[in-house]
């Protein structure tokens, strides 16, 4: 697969590392853009800058120099994670003023797979609708709330929950997490 990973300025960049983290160890071709307000929670959450496989492609927010930015280039899909309330409100009213917005227009437009994985609570009801009109147009919300059924004993282990959701999504095999019911 051809695969887009945005990172926004929400919180919740270990999801973004632990799900990078596991696409290294595939055949995957990936492609990551992190917004500047994503660099900035990125070093405040992890203390550091998010470690990107060499063998990804890493992209500025501000640059239309990405193949994916495009209609007529074949990607498979896009992961949004996490995924700020404000990103969502620009791609539900079509502003594509970044990479991140335009790729995940592009990817709308052109009926591809987009996963918005949400981190914001409580929602008022500005974003129940931005939500809605993206469900509406295609996208997948996929609200980054852990499973607690497997008896996690750590925070990555929390965090895996969330992206073996993501995974079953995209179609890529994983056992980063506790089935319901296959544990027993």
């Amino acid at each position: 697969m051809r695969i887009v990973i945005g990172i926004t300025g929400a919180s919740g960049a270990i999801y973004a590392q632990r799900l990078l983290h596991f696409l290294a160890s595939t055949e995957h071709e990936v492609h990551v853009i992190i917004s500047n307000r994503g660099k900035q929670v990125i070093g405040l959450e992890l203390g550091r800058n998010l470690e990107i496989p060499k063998k990804f492609g890493l992209y500025s927010d501000n640059t239309m120099d990405a193949p994916f930015v495009s209609g007529s280039s074949r990607f498979d899909a896009m992961v949004i994670i996490p995924c700020s309330m404000g990103t969502v409100g620009r791609i539900a009213h079509g502003i594509s003023n970044s990479t991140i917005t335009r790729s995940a227009d592009v990817f709308l437009k052109e009926r591809r797979k987009l996963i918005l994985v949400i981190r914001e609570t409580p929602l008022h009801l500005i974003h129940l609708r931005n939500l809605a009109a993206l469900t509406e147009a295609g996208a997948l919300i996929l609200p980054a709330c852990p499973s607690f059924y497997g008896l996690p004993s750590s925070i990555e282990e929390l965090v895996d929950s969330v992206n073996a959701r993501v995974l079953d999504h995209l179609g890529i095999e994983n056992s980063l997490s506790v089935r319901w019911r296959e544990h027993f």
